[in-house]
């Protein structure tokens, strides 16, 4: 025991309780994305739900992404009770264990404070804490990520193939969890097996190649399984177009996250129209201004605090709708042009592409506050370099961090479509970097060679601060906190000049200048975990948690979307924003309820919270609730909505399956109008609720809603709406922009 309790690094145990402390701090109020919590729900029900990452109970449709992390968070749930806890438990979980891993891969190569300095930025990384502490899958994509590099690190000190296939196993795993995300380390652990394995070129190649192998056949595995099940035997794929994953991966998860999806912008007001431009037409559904009968609905329902979408009062009769398609969410395809929500700019408020993009407004409060640093840690290896002229293991450590770090840098600078919270990917790198950095840099200091190598710590030192007053001022912070940081790095500055003209050179106060650089960063991280609107697309600090918003912009009003975005009013608009909004919105991504809560029934199966977290996070009508089951015959689907934004609250709050005929954002062709035929004559579902929005999803979604119209009877709104729900229509036009129709055969 005693000797036990000798080998314990109790700093380390402090920085993992210290990380534990940040995921988990009222983590049961945080909030969950609750698309990904009502396919959990429905995991739990059966088997074939499971295996395909259902949205529905019966499977009908799937949710964009593959099913691994799901299938965690469904054994936690079923371990637990579904709850947001159970569900947010496994990424918090995964959070501190990749704290505890930036240690263990970094101690081995550049000692025991390198390492303890890695685990502490990446638990203090403001978008990191932010992501853990939601049901996004990125922590556990994070956590398998970096097994793989401890793989690969074993691979190359045993000289083991064997660790190598574990390595890219384990990548294999990450595409299954979240696509080509996984792939954005490969180049590293590629280069690394490279460059460091002592074995000859003709082996090292003959490895490569079967990790290859192995990489491929475990990344498409599940999706050449899923693919080659009869489409009639299994779920839509979900936000593909072509209901294959293979598709989804390598399309609306793969090359669009980098290209976008082709759009134009035409200004219309105070907001900006989306013109929809298909993959496979050039169509659009706008003509001098004027919607298409069966799109007026959608255009009114979204007018008003809607960016993207016409802006109209409640007397205008022209709105234009684009049509959506490519599985992406409304209004957001290919991305948004120009200034948004308070000045954000680009796709989802991640700023302009460019080389500078990391620093700009947008992007830099969430993940770049040491990357000045990290640079003159590079400056100092190349001096190291240039003096032993030694490629040793210690540089080529260094170069797998940059490699895993550079790639995404360059990827982040130019993708057309992507989240803030993506950019956590980058925390591993940035922290292992900074460890290197500081014992690599106060080697030099310490050595005192002098000339410019020696004050290379002073200068990174100050130079980041200096950085991190402007991620501060970009902010719109308080200019006393602003010079007050300047003064800080000035001050610093000067100490570490005067302490290296000592002889005997004491770590106290180098080391104290470089912790001050993560006063900052967990500031923001602070703020970020003091928020309950953060759950859908998460971003770090003081901007608003759904809209992805970055840069201090404050945001009207948001939906969460799947993997993230939102659908965002801009400041000042009026009514809520975007898809299925119904009620008083809160800041999460989701919505309070605002009928009466009196009639509906909310059976035991329901999360245990329901009612104090989850109810206030969903559009539920109870009212609507009601009604169906009043009116219910034992139909296969207990309801049929245009999208999951609509029907993920009734899936959460009851027993039954709801079909969501277009997906997320009710542009996935998952129907016809004869195969929607079919199932109603065969009397699989009877009722349909139709969202203000209308067919939102180019031809085939509009002809599914127009068979609708032509051959159900709408149900009058004084039978299923509350008179709250009518007042809240005419403000808002969530419920007043919906219609429930019934089929009668």
């Amino acid at each position: 025991m005693i000797a036990f309790m000798k080998k314990v690094d109790y700093l380390l145990v402090g920085i993992l309780l210290f990380s534990l402390g940040l995921n988990f701090y009222n983590l049961n109020n945080a909030g969950t994305n609750t698309y990904y919590t009502a396919a959990v729900k429905s995991m739990m029900q059966n088997f074939h739900a499971f295996f395909y990452a259902s949205f529905d109970p019966e499977g009908f449709i799937t949710v964009d992404k593959p099913p691994v992390a799901l299938w965690i968070q469904t054994l936690s749930a079923k371990i637990f009770g579904l709850s947001d806890f159970s569900v947010l438990l496994p990424e918090a979980l995964a959070g501190v264990i990749s704290v505890f891993l930036m240690y263990i891969l970094v101690k081995p190569k550049f000692g025991r404070t390198a390492g303890l300095l890695s685990s502490l930025v990446l638990a203090c990384s403001p978008i990191f804490v932010a992501v853990v502490r939601t049901n996004n899958v990125d922590s556990i994509l994070i956590l398998t990520l970096l097994i793989a590099a401890w793989a690969v690190m074993k691979a190359v000190d045993q000289k083991k193939l064997g660790w190598l296939i574990l390595s890219v196993t384990l990548i294999g795993v990450g595409f299954n969890i979240k696509m080509l995300q996984a792939y954005m380390v490969v180049p590293a652990i590629y280069l690394f097996y490279w460059m460091a394995v002592k074995l000859s070129w003709k082996k090292r190649l003959l490895h490569l190649i079967a990790a290859t192998v192995v990489l491929a056949g475990v990344s498409l595995s599940w999706a050449v399984a899923v693919d080659s099940v009869p489409a009639s035997e299994r779920p839509y794929i979900g936000s593909s177009q072509t209901n294959s994953v293979l598709e989804l991966a390598f399309g609306y998860n793969g090359i669009q996250r980098l290209l976008g999806q082709n759009k134009v912008t035409k200004s219309t007001g105070s907001a900006s129209t989306v013109v929809q431009k298909q993959d496979n037409s050039s169509t659009t559904n706008t003509s001098n201004g004027k919607t298409p009968s069966n799109q007026s609905a959608a255009a009114s329902g979204q007018a008003q605090g809607t960016q993207g979408t016409a802006v109209t009062d409640s007397s205008s009769s022209s709105n234009t709708q684009a049509p959506m398609g490519n599985g992406a969410p409304p209004n957001f395809q290919g991305g948004m042009e120009g200034k948004m929500g308070g000045g954000t700019s680009g796709m989802f408020g991640t700023g302009t592409a460019g080389p500078l993009r990391l620093f700009s407004s947008e992007l830099s409060g969430q993940i770049s506050w040491l990357l000045p640093f990290i640079l003159f840690a590079v400056i100092g290896l190349f001096a190291e370099f240039r003096k032993t002229k030694q490629f040793d293991m210690h540089i080529k450590f260094a170069a797998f961090w940059l490699a895993w770090l550079i790639p995404m840098m360059v990827f982040f600078s130019m993708a057309q479509f992507f989240h803030q919270y993506y950019l956590s990917m980058m925390g591993p790198a940035i922290a292992a970097l900074v460890g290197i950095g500081w014992t690599v840099l106060w080697n030099l200091l310490k050595n005192n060679e002098g000339g410019w190598k020696s004050g290379l710590l002073p200068v990174a030192i100050l130079t980041t601060i200096l950085f991190e007053s402007l991620i501060l001022n970009q902010n719109s912070q308080s200019k006393i906190l602003i010079v007050g940081t300047v003064i800080v790095g000035v001050v610093l500055y000067i100490l570490m000049m005067r302490h290296m003209k000592k002889e005997n050179l004491s770590p106290t106060l180098p080391m104290a200048a470089l912790l001050t650089l993560l006063i900052l960063p967990l500031y923001w991280t602070g703020i970020t975990i003091y928020k309950t609107n953060n759950a859908s697309t998460p971003i770090a600090g003081p901007g608003s948690g759904m809209g992805g918003m970055g840069g201090g912009a404050r945001m009207a009003g948001n939906i969460g979307f799947p993997g993230g975005a939102g659908n965002i009013a801009p400041e000042g608009a009026q009514g809520t924003s975007g898809i299925s909004a119904s009620g008083s919105q809160t800041q999460d991504g989701s919505m309070t309820p605002t009928t009466n809560q009196d009639s509906a029934s909310i059976p035991a199966s329901a999360p245990p919270n329901a009612g104090k977290t989850m109810d206030n996070q969903n559009q539920l009508n109870t009212a609507l609730l009601s009604y169906l089951e009043k009116n219910y015959d034992g139909e296969k689907y207990f309801l049929a909505t245009d999208s999951t934004q609509t029907a993920a609250p009734y899936i959460l709050h009851t027993d039954y399956s709801v079909m969501a005929m277009g997906g997320f954002s009710g542009s996935d062709p998952a129907l016809t109008p004869a195969k929607l035929e079919k199932m109603a004559k065969a009397g699989y579902v009877k009722f349909f609720l139709i969202s203000g929005r209308g067919g939102m999803g180019g031809n085939q979604s509009e002809s599914v809603t127009q068979w609708i119209k032509d051959n159900c009877e709408e149900v009058l709104s004084s039978e299923w709406q509350s008179s709250t729900s009518s007042q809240t229509q005419t403000s808002f036009g969530r419920f007043g922009g919906e219609t429930l129709y019934v089929y009668k055969d």
